[in-house]
């Protein structure tokens, strides 16, 4: 198949769930075969949302948002701009995906395709109705791709080599399972924020959006705020306010109240100053992953150290969120945006794919 036809049926993909985007789903005319998967992609929704409670309608609509707005031709053609692609002998690559959040491994699947190679895809329990139902709209409109694209529940066997994610546990047993063949194994990142108390009120809200979105399950959500010495956290809470409606999930707010428990629980040298709004717990901590409903924070007296402390953990940091000059920071609320080019831990998916015929 050309890259011209894969491209173009990556860009028709898009425009079939910008239908799923907002709390009304609206048919357009234009999106070939809606008249077959129209409806049905309604019904994959709720039943993602039946599956697994972490995945409310309101964040399968954001992760649809992000990948319509990320496959227009401007995007695809930008991303592909870098890479020379050759006929090739196709590889069948497989995919061991995570699911902590909607079609969080979509962009592997999609690296994979784009490349011309073939995809397997070993799908995580938590996430097993969207991704497959796409990928049947994605034969329909490029039938070629019917014999790209293969679902697994069986172990993972007849492939070139692997790209899985998932814990720094599971990781282990990727390396010593797939560590023979070509691959991609990624562990656990987290995402933090530098403040310097100079932020307006429209930066710490987007920053809330950073927080909060997915309930923080993602390595893109930012799980560990860096402030000055004697920082006033009152703007930051108030901001944080924009997310007050974390209250009506019952799945978060258990996870507040056993966390919160803990702590509480806790002699007071282990647990750590704690501060709590209802709904966030702001613990002081050294770590980097924090629980659900909890934000880590440590204090930093030299913005210059902290950099070089940043450098340091950088294996262990998806994103950082700053406006401090600080080598890679990304803007406020950006965190959940990515292009396509910005690869998982930096490493370029694509060139993995297109060097594995040289």
């Amino acid at each position: 198949m050309q890259l011209e036809k894969r491209i173009q049926a990556f860009i028709t993909l898009g425009k079939f769930i910008s239908q799923f985007t907002s709390k009304e789903y609206k048919s357009k005319d234009s999106i070939p075969f809606n008249d077959s998967f129209f409806e049905e992609m309604k019904e994959q929704i709720v039943l993602a949302k039946i599956h697994n409670g972490w995945f409310t309608e309101e964040n399968i609509q954001f992760a649809f948002k992000s990948w319509s707005d990320a496959l227009s031709e401007e995007n695809i053609k930008q991303w592909l701009s870098k890479y020379q692609f050759h006929n090739k002998t196709l590889k069948t690559i497989a995919l061991i995906m995570a699911g902590n959040i909607p079609l969080v491994g979509f962009h592997d699947f999609l690296s994979v395709l784009i490349s011309g190679n073939k995809v397997l895809v070993k799908l995580s329990s938590n996430d097993k109705q969207l991704l497959p139902f796409l990928s049947k709209y994605l034969i329909a409109i490029e039938p070629e791709f019917k014999d790209f694209i293969s679902f697994t529940e069986e172990k993972l066997t007849d492939f070139n080599a692997v790209i899985a994610t998932g814990s720094n546990n599971s990781a282990r047993y990727f390396d010593y399972y797939f560590g023979k063949y070509p691959n991609i194994i990624r562990k656990n990142r987290n995402s933090v924020a530098v403040l310097t108390g100079d932020e307006t009120p429209e930066q710490l809200e987007s920053l809330a959006n950073d927080i909060f979105r997915y309930f923080g399950m993602g390595c893109r959500n930012v799980s560990k705020l860096f402030v000055p010495l004697d920082y006033d956290f009152d703007s930051f809470f108030k901001a944080m306010y924009s997310w007050k409606q974390v209250v009506y999930d019952n799945k978060y707010m258990n996870n507040y109240d056993y966390n919160k428990a803990v702590y509480l629980m806790s002699t007071e040298s282990s647990r750590g100053k704690l501060l709590d709004n209802e709904f966030l717990l702001l613990k002081e901590d050294k770590g980097m992953s924090s629980p659900i409903a909890v934000m880590f924070n440590e204090t930093y007296s030299n913005l210059e150290a902290l950099k070089e402390t940043l450098k340091v953990e950088e294996e262990n940091i998806q994103c950082i969120v700053s406006e401090s000059g600080i080598d890679k920071e990304i803007n406020f609320g950006e965190t959940q945006n990515p292009q396509l080019w910005d690869y998982a831990d930096d490493v370029d998916t694509m060139e993995f794919l297109l060097n594995l015929n040289e």
